[in-house]
């Protein structure tokens, strides 16, 4: 019997296994492709997400594999600020790393914990119960689990036999996306582009490594399924039509559709069976939100599913998760909704777009917009009323990494996936939570600015509490970490 059983060996999925696996929970990941899918549908990595590697110890092999975009992080709906926004995160830059890449360093961390990942097979049918769930699969098995968790895309068919309504807007624009060869060469290909783009926005096409070039071009229509991949001659038509010329596209190393469905489940749980990235939301890629928002959604649930079935979890830990991250999701739709409109070439949305344009070179509204695009601004309610002016401006909010002298970053002391409390004050204590929180004494190891006295950090590392009142921390440590080990 294992702890978990995850829908869906994509990104969000892995990543979940992964920090479940950190806090010691059994994982089974079952995923229906044989092998890896090759279509690129992501292009990059936001630094809240480039911020998580690094708080689990994995940026570097991410770094080896991508190529850093400084001020990238700036832009809205193709809009470039005249000067990227200061953002406060050491990770300033867009990752440019294609999705596959990020999919398999995702698998190998998570099966390197201990997760196991079984191809070839899917979830078709559960019955849950007060005590765990019974999961078919494909392959005639039934496994037993104490929890399942669907990440299993935005047609998740573990949402749809939850019956969890999925309200929002059907598909009305499709995009073609492939990796290709050409015999057109590189400056023709950049020129004619760049004309395209005059008129029509959602076409683009640029080398992609290895020979190849990565294009996005408009479909005909909506198609009516869009898990079958366009054929190589619906590809070359669309790029005549909006480029006058499909630069002797051959050699496909993969076709993909996508479009500009918008919708977001009305709960994210149902007794034992939980729903995560885009099994829970869909929207257009504009910004490239979608990967980071589920990997997003990973951080959040992992320690709070480890912390239940573990069995230390205080009461309400795990219904955080989708009070958190639901109006997380709600603000991404709205984000998306808005840029997919500055995109239309109608007068009004053109009207917006140059006014936007202007304002964007405001310090103050480029660095909102960057960091909503990127999650840098998420704040949530962690259920604590400030007490003075430190904690009001930290509550909610991931702390930055910060130096830790004489010894590592922060985010370096983050990878056991525990609580942290950072003390300035040398005298707080972790009696009967040390097994779950870490505590540096920056009294004995050097000082640090936090902003405040003390500050306590979830696995995920936002605020919780912050001050110098032992009895308040008592009390937060209680609502986060639950009651003291007697051991």
């Amino acid at each position: 019997m294992y702890d978990v059983i995850i829908s869906g060996g994509g990104p969000t999925g892995m990543m979940l296994a992964a920090e479940l696996r950190l806090q010691g929970v059994e994982v089974l990941v079952v995923e229906r492709d044989l092998q890896p899918n090759p279509a690129v549908r992501s292009l990059g990595l936001h630094p809240r997400s480039i911020e998580i590697l690094d708080q689990r110890g994995l940026l570097e092999r991410f770094l080896e594999a991508g190529t850093p975009y400084p001020g990238a992080a700036g832009h809205f709906a193709g809009i470039v600020p005249a000067r990227p926004p200061r953002l406060d995160t050491t990770h300033d830059y867009i990752l440019g790393i294609p999705q596959p890449v990020t999919d398999r360093l995702l698998a190998d961390h998570a099966v390197e914990r201990g997760a196991v990942l079984r191809r070839g097979a899917e979830v078709v049918g559960f019955r849950p119960d007060d005590d765990g769930v019974d999961v078919d699969l494909s392959d005639g098995t039934t496994l037993r689990s104490r929890w399942l968790v669907g990440c299993d895309g935005g047609r998740s068919l573990v949402r749809r036999m939850l019956g969890v309504g999925f309200p929002g807007e059907p598909a009305t624009t499709e995009w073609l996306l492939g990796e290709v060869a050409l015999t057109a060469d590189a400056e023709e290909v950049a020129v004619v582009s760049a004309r395209a783009r005059e008129t029509h926005r959602g076409f683009g096409i640029g080398p992609a490594g290895d020979g190849l070039f990565r294009a996005v071009v408009p479909a005909a229509s909506v198609a009516d399924d869009r898990t079958t991949p366009p054929s190589l001659e619906e590809f070359r038509t669309q790029l005549r039509a909006y480029a006058g010329t499909d630069f002797g596209v051959h050699s496909a190393r993969s076709l993909t559709r996508f479009g500009d469905a918008t919708r977001l489940a009305e709960q994210y749980r149902v007794g034992r069976v939980l729903l995560a990235g885009d099994a829970a939301h869909v929207h257009p890629p504009l910004g490239g939100q979608g990967l980071n928002l589920g990997i997003q959604d990973a951080f959040n649930l992992g320690w709070k599913l480890a912390a239940t079935v573990r069995g230390w979890a205080p009461p309400g830990l795990l219904d955080s998760y989708f009070s958190e991250r639901h109006p997380v999701a709600e603000q991404v739709l709205a984000l998306t909704r808005a840029q997919s409109e500055l995109l239309s070439p109608e007068a009004g949305p053109q009207a917006v777009r140059q006014l936007l344009t202007e304002l964007m070179n405001l310090e103050e509204v480029s660095r909102l917009l960057a960091e909503r695009v990127t999650g840098l601004g998420i704040r949530y309610d962690v259920g604590e009323e400030a007490t003075g002016a430190e904690a009001s401006v930290l509550l909610g909010r991931r702390m930055p990494d910060l130096a830790v002298p004489p010894g590592p970053r922060l985010f370096e002391r983050m990878h056991t996936g525990h609580g942290l409390l950072l003390d300035s004050t040398g005298a707080l204590a972790l009696t009967g939570w040390a097994d779950r929180v870490d505590r540096v004494d920056l009294v004995a190891t050097g000082s640090a600015d936090l902003g405040a006295a003390a500050v306590l950090l979830r696995p995920d590392g936002h605020v919780v509490w912050a001050g110098d009142d032992p009895a308040r921390l008592a009390h937060r440590l209680r609502a986060w970490f639950g009651e003291p080990s007697t051991r």
